[in-house]
C-alpha cells in the first residue's frame, strides 16, 4: 500500500515543522499525548501550558466525525480533562461497525472562536492532479463538502498561485481574512507536495485576529516516498484503523517485508477465528477472502495476508511459523482450518517456498494436532508438483490431515471443501516435475504466433469514451531494449519468442550503467547468441534505431530518472516499468510526460508482478516473467492465439485467468494485467476498447477489484453501444463490505473511499449494464464457458486445429533444481554455509557465535578445526595471534612490506610481499618444529639422542635458536605462553620434551633457546592431542597439512598491515637502499 493514514499528532508535527507561510500559525507543537500509562506529573512538567489554559481532548485513532460521536471534550481545565477521560480511556466503543478500545488521546489548547471564523480545506490527489477543496463554513456541521465546497484542480507539475486561490476558492471569504488565508493555503499546498501527502484535510481551520489555528486534521502520506522524505518525516508510525489492534506479529512480518525483495503481508482480523489463510499473491489473497466470506465464514476469518515475489525458504518459514503460532494459541470447538492457496505463479519456485512451510508444519505438528487443524493446499506454477508432493508427504508423516490440489482444481474450490460446502474429492496423482514440455518431439513450427507481455500500469485516466492510441500495441517487428541486468527475464522472453516461432529475438540490447559495454550470452532455442549490453542509454538508442520499446527493470529509486531520460528519444513509443514502490507523485509526472510525447507507459508494477500479458498473433512476445515457466505457457496454450481477450488488475491472477480461459475456451488472444496501483498507466477502458476493435477478439473478460471507478466506464460503454462484444466481468474485494474495520488489501488501489467504489456495487452495476457477471469468483470459469459455447454455436467462433509448438531445451540450472539431472560439484566445503537466512560456521549460526561470546579463537576453531574448542584453547589461540602480530620493522617480512608501501603499492600488494618471505627461515617454523619434535618424541628418542641425530644428519632443529634472545635474555613472549599453557593445559608432554631439548642446546650456546615459533608448534601438538576433541590421527593430520603455520601467517598479517598503514601515515617516499650498506664485489677486468 502506498497511501497510509497518519495520526493527527504526526500530521500536525509535519505541518508545524515544515510549512512555509507568512500567516501566523498559532499553537505550534502545543499538544500532549495521553495513554493509560501517562504520568500526569511528568506530562505537566513537559507541557506547563496544561496547567494554565483551557483545553480540548479527543481520541487520536483515525476516527472520523469525532465531534458528532461525542468524542471531543471542549473548553476544559486539566482536572476536567482527567474526569472526561475516566469513562473513555481504555474503554470499548463502537464507531459505525467497528468496535475498538479508546487508548490514545490528544490534548490541545482550546481556541475560542465564532462560527464565522471557521473554514474547511482539503487537498487530495487524483490521476490528473491535486484537488483543493475550500469552504467558507467549516466545523462539525460542514455537511456534504463535495457538493458545497469551491474546487480548484492543480495539474501535475503545476504550481498553486495566490491569484487562482483568490479567484476560484475565496468568493465568500471576508476581505480582511483573504491575505492571511491565501498565504496559508499556498504554503499548505507546497507542504503537501514536498512531504508527499496524498490527502490532507483541516476542519475546522480557524482564522482570527491572532492568526491561523489548525484545530482538527486528517492526513495520509505516500509511504513509498520514505527514501525521499526520511530526513523530514523521521520514523513514522502508521496506526491501524480503529477497531483493529496492532499486533506484534504484524510488525514482525512488516519488518521481514521491509528487509526482503519479496512481498510479505499480514493483517490479523480475529485472533480467535477458526479459518486461517496463507495465500500467495496480492490478487489471489483477496479472491480467497471473498470466497470465505461468500460462503458464510466472515465471522471466523482470522487473518488477511499474502506472501509473493519469490520469498526464500527461510522467509517463507518465518512467515508460516508466525501464522501457525497465532492459530494454535486458542482452541476452537469445531477445530480449525488452514487454507494454503494461490494462483499459478509466474517465477516463484513453489517447491522451494513450500519447503519453508513444511518446516514450520513439522515444528508445530504437536499444537496443530491438539487444535484439530486441517490443511487444504492449492497451488500452481514452477515446480508445483514437487511442492504438492512434499506437502502431501508431511501430512502422512505427521498425521495432520493435509489435502493437496494443483491446477486441475479451480483456485478457490478448496475453500468450499474446507468450510464443508462441498465434498473433498479423491486426489489424483500429480506429475513428478514440471518438465513435461520437453517431451514434445514435434519439429513443426506453429502456424500462429502468440505474444505475452506482462506489464503493469501507468497511462491516462479516461473521463469519457475515447479510442486508445492504437488497437495493436506491438507488431511482429517490434524490438525492445532491456534496462537492467535481468538475464533470467531476457532468456524467458527469448524462449517465448522461439516457442511462438518468431523469426528473431525481440530483445535487441540491454542497458546496465554499472559495467562497461560488453556482450551477454543467451540461448535462441538450441543455439547460443550474443546480445550487446551498453553502459548508457544514448549509445543503445543510437546503435539500435529499430527499437521502439523499453522494458525497465530499474529499481524504484532510479526508475523515475531513467524513464524520464528514455522519453527524450523519439524512437521509443512504449515503456514498461517493472519497479514496485515508485511514489505516486513521480508516477503521475511520468504519465504526463508520456502523454505529451505520445508514449504509452505500462507500469509501475505492484507486488513483484511485472505484468502486462499480451498475446497477439505475429507480434512482440513476452515481457519479463509473464506467463510463468514454459510448461505453464504450453499448458495454457499461450503459444498461439485463441478468441478471448482479458484485462485484469492483478498480475498474479493473470496466470490463473490464462488457466481458466484455456480450460473453458479455445484460449487467450491477448491478456493485460494493468496492475494494482492507484494510477495505472493503462486503464480497463483503454484495453477493452482495443479488444472491441480487434477482429480476432470474440469475447472479453475483465477482472476488476474494489477501489476506483474505472469499471463504471465499461458499464457506460456497454449501455452506449460502444462495446458490443460479450463481456464477462467480476470485481474482487466483495468481502470488504463485510468487515467491521477497514482492511487495506495488497494492491495500493484496492480501497473503497465511497460506497460506489465497493466491489459489490460495481458487480451489480456491470450486471445491470448487460455484462455477464457470475455470482462469485468460483463461477467465473462456468460463465466464461457458457458465453463461449454460445458463440461457437452461433458460428461467431470457429475453433482452429491445434498445432504443436517447437520444443525448447530446459536450462541446466532449472533441470538440476527439479532433480532431473546430476553433476559433480566443482567445489566441496564443510566449514561455512552462507545460503540460508544467516551465516553458518561449521554448523553454528553466526548469531550463536556471538551469543556464546566465542571470540576470535572460537571462530578460528570452527573454521580451521571444525570443532568448538575448550575455552582455554580459544584463549591460547588468541594469545598466539597477539604474540606473533609483529616483531619490529627489521625482520624480512616487515621490511618487504615497508619497501612495497613506500613504492606506492596498495595494501594487498604490500601485505603479499611480506607474506611471501615466510618460510623455514622466517616465521614458518611452526609446522616444521611440530613435525620434528613429534617424530622424535613418538619414536621414543631421548632428548640427547634427538639433538645428536640432528647434528649428525647436518640438520637444524626447527624452533630452536634466536638471533637476539638467549637463556640470559629470555623472550618474554615465550614466557607468557609457557605460564598460560602450564596453568591451563591438561597435559604437556610434547612441550616438556622440547624444554629438555632446550636445556641441552643452551648448554652449548646461550641463544639456542626454544623460540616463539618452536614453542607454539609443540604446544599446539599438546593442545590437539590432549584437549579431547581430536583423535590421534586427526591431530597429526592438522599438523601435516600446515594448520600451525597458519597461526603465524594470520598473526603476522596484523603487523604487516600496521607497517603499511604506518608508512602511508608518515608519508614516506620511495625507498632506495644506501650504497654504503652494499658490498660491491665485481669480477676483475680481464685484459686481452
Amino acid at each position: 500500500m502506498s497511501a497510509k493514514a497518519i495520526s493527527e499528532q504526526t500530521g500536525k508535527e509535519f505541518l508545524y515543522k515544515h510549512i512555509c507561510t507568512s500567516a501566523a500559525v498559532q499553537n505550534r507543537f502545543r499538544y500532549a499525548n495521553v495513554t493509560s500509562e501517562t504520568d500526569w506529573d511528568r506530562l505537566t512538567q513537559d507541557h506547563p501550558w496544561l496547567l494554565t489554559e483551557r483545553l480540548v481532548v479527543k481520541p487520536d485513532q483515525l476516527i472520523k466525525c469525532r465531534g458528532k460521536l461525542g468524542l471531543v471534550g471542549v473548553d476544559l481545565d486539566l482536572v476536567g480533562v482527567q474526569e472526561w477521560l475516566k469513562p473513555r480511556l481504555m474503554r470499548e466503543t463502537t464507531v459505525a461497525k467497528a468496535k475498538g478500545i479508546l487508548k490514545n488521546f490528544l490534548i490541545e489548547p482550546f481556541v475560542a472562536h465564532t462560527q464565522e471564523e471557521e473554514f474547511y480545506i482539503c487537498i487530495y490527489a487524483t490521476r490528473e492532479g491535486d484537488h483543493v477543496l475550500f469552504h467558507h463554513e467549516g466545523g462539525v456541521d460542514v455537511g456534504d463538502v463535495d457538493a458545497k465546497a469551491q474546487r480548484l484542480l492543480v495539474g501535475v507539475d503545476d504550481k498553486l498561485s495566490e491569484d487562482s486561490v483568490k479567484e476560484q476558492l475565496f468568493m465568500h471569504v471576508p476581505d480582511d481574512k483573504k491575505e492571511v488565508l491565501v498565504s496559508f493555503v499556498v504554503g499548505l499546498f507546497n507542504l503537501y507536495e514536498d512531504l508527499y501527502f496524498t490527502y490532507l484535510e483541516i476542519n475546522p481551520l480557524v482564522v482570527n485576529q491572532d492568526g491561523v489555528f489548525v484545530l482538527d486534521m486528517a492526513a495520509k502520506i505516500d509511504a513509498t516516498a520514505d527514501y525521499i522524505c526520511k530526513a523530514k518525516w523521521g520514523d513514522v508510525e502508521f496506526p491501524p484503523p480503529f477497531g483493529r489492534e496492532a499486533y506484534p506479529e504484524e510488525a514482525y512480518i512488516a519488518d521481514l517485508d521491509a528487509k526482503s525483495g519479496a512481498s510479505l503481508k499480514l493483517t490479523i482480523l480475529n485472533p480467535l477465528g477458526r479459518i486461517w489463510t496463507m495465500v500467495a499473491g496480492g490478487g489471489a489473497s483477496v479472491v480467497y477472502s471473498d470466497t470465505i466470506c461468500d460462503l458464510g465464514g466472515v465471522d471466523e476469518l482470522a487473518n488477511y495476508g499474502e506472501y509473493s515475489g519469490a520469498p526464500s525458504e527461510q522467509q517463507t518459514y518465518d512467515y508460516a511459523k508466525t501464522i501457525l503460532s497465532l492459530m494454535t494459541r486458542e482452541k476452537h470447538h469445531e477445530g480449525k482450518v488452514l487454507i494454503i492457496g494461490g494462483s499459478i505463479a509466474n517465477f516463484t519456485n513453489v517447491a522451494a517456498t513450500f519447503k519453508g512451510i513444511v518446516r514450520a508444519i513439522k515444528d508445530y505438528q504437536g499444537p496443530l494436532k491438539e487444535n484439530g487443524v486441517t490443511i487444504f493446499v492449492r497451488r500452481g506454477g514452477p515446480n508445483y508438483q514437487e511442492g504438492l508432493r512434499v506437502m502431501g508427504e508431511v501430512g502422512k508423516t505427521t498425521g495432520i490431515p493435509i489435502y493437496v490440489f494443483g491446477t486441475e482444481t479451480h483456485m478457490t474450490a478448496i475453500v468450499g471443501m474446507a468450510l464443508g460446502h462441498q465434498p473433498i474429492p479423491n486426489q489424483p496423482p500429480v506429475a513428478a516435475h514440471t518438465a513435461n514440455f520437453l517431451l514434445n518431439s514435434s519439429t513443426n513450427a506453429a502456424v500462429r504466433f502468440v505474444f505475452i507481455v506482462e506489464l503493469t500500469p501507468i497511462s491516462r485516466q479516461v473521463d469519457c469514451l475515447v479510442d486508445t492510441k492504437a488497437t495493436m500495441l506491438f507488431s511482429r517487428n517490434t524490438k525492445a531494449i532491456m534496462w537492467g541486468m535481468q538475464t533470467r527475464a531476457v532468456q524467458g522472453m527469448l524462449d517465448f519468442d522461439y516457442v511462438c516461432s518468431r523469426d528473431e529475438p525481440s530483445v535487441a540490447a540491454m542497458v546496465y550503467p554499472f559495467t562497461g559495454d560488453h556482450k551477454q550470452k543467451f540461448y535462441w532455442g538450441h543455439k547460443e547468441i550474443l546480445i550487446p549490453v551498453y553502459k548508457n542509454m544514448a549509445d543503445a538508442m543510437k546503435k539500435h534505431p529499430e527499437v521502439d520499446v523499453l522494458i525497465s527493470f530499474a529499481s524504484l529509486r532510479s526508475a523515475f530518472d531513467s524513464t524520464m531520460e528514455t522519453m527524450q528519444y523519439s524512437q521509443i513509443h512504449t515503456i514498461a516499468i517493472i519497479a514496485e514502490g515508485i511514489p505516486e507523485a513521480q508516477t503521475r509526472k511520468l504519465i504526463k510526460r508520456a502523454d505529451e510525447n505520445g508514449i504509452t507507459i505500462i507500469g509501475p508494477a505492484t507486488h513483484n508482478n511485472p505484468c502486462l500479458t499480451s498475446i497477439t498473433p505475429l507480434c512482440f512476445n513476452q515481457i519479463g516473467n509473464t506467463g510463468g515457466m514454459l510448461d505453464n505457457i504450453l499448458a495454457s496454450n499461450l503459444y498461439r492465439p485463441g478468441s478471448v481477450a482479458y484485462v485484469s488488475r492483478s498480475g498474479g491472477m493473470s496466470n490463473e485467468l490464462n488457466n481458466i480461459v484455456s480450460h473453458a475456451t479455445d484460449g487467450v488472444y491477448e491478456g493485460v494485467a494493468i496492475g494494482g496501483d492507484r494510477y495505472p498507466g493503462s486503464t480497463f477502458m483503454d484495453h477493452v476498447l482495443r479488444y472491441q476493435d480487434t477482429p480476432g477478439v470474440k469475447m472479453i473478460v475483465m477482472l476488476g477489484e474494489i477501489g476506483g471507478t474505472e469499471e463504471y466506464k465499461i458499464c457506460q460503454g456497454i449501455k452506449e453501444g460502444r462495446i458490443t462484444k460479450p463481456v464477462v466481468c467480476w470485481c474482487i474485494g466483495t468481502c470488504a463490505t463485510m468487515f467491521s474495520s477497514e482492511v487495506q488489501f495488497g494492491h495500493a488501489g484496492a480501497c473503497a473511499n465511497q460506497a460506489f467504489e465497493t466491489a459489490v456495487a460495481k458487480n451489480q452495476a456491470l450486471r445491470d449494464a448487460g455484462a455477464f457477471v457470475p455470482k462469485s469468483f468460483d463461477e467465473l470459469g462456468d460463465v466464461i464457458r457458457t458465453v463461449y459455447d454460445e458463440l461457437v454455436a452461433n458460428g461467431t467462433i470457429v475453433p482452429a486445429q491445434e498445432v504443436p509448438p517447437p520444443t525448447v531445451p530446459m536450462d541446466y540450472s532449472w533441470a538440476r533444481e527439479l532433480g532431473l539431472i546430476r553433476k559433480p560439484a566443482s567445489f566441496m566445503t564443510s566449514i561455512c554455509d552462507e545460503r540460508g537466512q544467516e551465516l553458518i560456521y561449521a554448523g553454528m549460526p553466526i548469531t550463536e557465535v556471538f551469543k556464546e561470546e566465542m571470540g576470535l579463537g572460537g571462530v578460528l576453531g570452527l573454521l580451521w578445526f571444525q570443532r568448538r574448542l575448550p575455552r582455554y584453547a580459544c584463549q591460547f589461540i588468541e594469545m598466539c595471534l597477539m604474540v606473533t602480530a609483529d616483531h619490529g620493522p627489521a625482520v624480512s617480512g616487515a621490511h618487504n612490506t615497508i619497501v612495497c608501501a613506500r613504492a606506492g603499492k596498495d595494501l594487498i600488494s604490500s601485505l603479499t610481499s611480506g607474506l611471501l618471505t615466510i618460510g623455514d627461515r622466517f616465521g614458518g617454523a611452526l609446522d616444521a618444529a611440530a613435525k620434528q619434535f613429534s617424530k622424535a618424541f613418538d619414536s621414543g628418542m631421548l632428548p640427547m639422542e634427538f639433538v645428536n641425530k640432528m647434528k649428525k644428519d647436518g640438520k637444524l632443529i626447527m624452533g630452536i635458536g634466536h638471533r637476539v634472545k638467549s637463556i640470559n635474555n629470555p623472550d618474554m613472549r615465550v614466557q607468557i605462553l609457557k605460564d598460560f599453557v602450564k596453568g591451563h593445559f591438561p597435559a604437556t608432554p610434547m612441550l616438556d620434551y622440547a624444554l629438555d631439548v632446550e636445556k641441552i642446546t643452551t648448554s652449548k650456546k646461550p641463544n639456542l633457546i626454544l623460540n616463539v615459533d618452536g614453542f607454539i608448534g609443540v604446544a599446539f601438538v599438546d593442545l590437539l592431542r590432549m584437549c579431547g576433541g581430536f583423535t590421534r590421527d586427526e591431530a597429526d593430520e592438522f599438523v601435516e597439512i600446515g594448520a600451525l603455520n597458519g597461526i603465524f601467517v594470520l598473526g603476522r598479517s596484523m603487523g604487516f598491515i600496521g607497517h603499511y598503514l604506518d608508512q602511508k601515515r608518515l608519508k614516506q617516499g620511495l625507498y632506495r637502499h644506501p650504497w654504503d650498506d652494499i658490498s660491491y664485489v665485481l669480477p676483475e677486468h680481464m685484459s686481452m
